[in-house]
């Protein structure tokens, strides 16, 4: 029969040796999400990253919209499209509270305000995502094909992962009545994002 005392110092011993195991692994996992020193090789990714998901966490940010930036340095290039005067604000305002962010050069475009073109975005919106192929991309919070809309004139943005469902999206953009032109510039990118 073994001592009981060695029982508890053995769990013991054992509690304390997966406590600094588990603490290793959770500081390891907060290192992964500390900014870099700025001029690392690693602060440009690192900025870039945390703009994309500041963009992407906007509240009216919508498959209508098209958000785009370009980080340097310390500076946020801001561009694209987007249908409400806010958005463009809220992206700006978003954007320049990030740690690191010294200057936004905001250059988005507020769409102008037409019924007609509010019409095309909702049957591009039935014509692209209602197609088998691409009804997939339809499940997230902001779909990854984005329908710009301008004076009845049609752009598609984003991306898709094959080079098939680029050409459904575009031969389904042009099926829509009274537009004038359909641009397709959606990029092939096999995450689809």
């Amino acid at each position: 029969m073994r001592n009981p005392f060695m029982r508890i110092v053995q769990a013991l011993f054992l509690a304390l040796l997966t406590g600094s195991y588990c603490s290793m692994a959770a500081g390891a996992i907060q290192d992964q999400d500390k900014k870099p020193a700025h001029g690392s090789a690693n602060y440009d990714a690192w900025l870039t990253k945390e703009v994309r998901h500041e963009l992407l966490m906007l509240p009216y940010y919508s498959v209508f919209d098209n958000l785009e930036y370009q980080v340097n340095g310390y500076d946020v290039l801001l561009m694209g499209q987007v249908a409400r005067p806010s958005l463009k604000d809220d992206a700006e305002s978003s954007v320049k509270k990030l740690e690191g962010v010294e200057h936004v050069i905001n250059k988005i475009e507020v769409l102008p305000v037409s019924p007609n073109d509010d019409r095309i975005r909702r049957a591009e919106f039935h014509a692209i995502y209602s197609r088998p192929p691409l009804e997939r991309y339809a499940l997230g919070a902001v779909p990854p094909i984005h329908i710009i809309v301008k004076n009845s004139n049609v752009t598609l943005e984003g991306a898709v992962s094959t080079e098939a469902d680029k050409e459904v999206a575009g031969i389904a953009a042009k099926t829509v009545s009274d537009v004038f032109s359909v641009t397709n510039n959606l990029r092939v990118d096999e995450r689809g994002k």
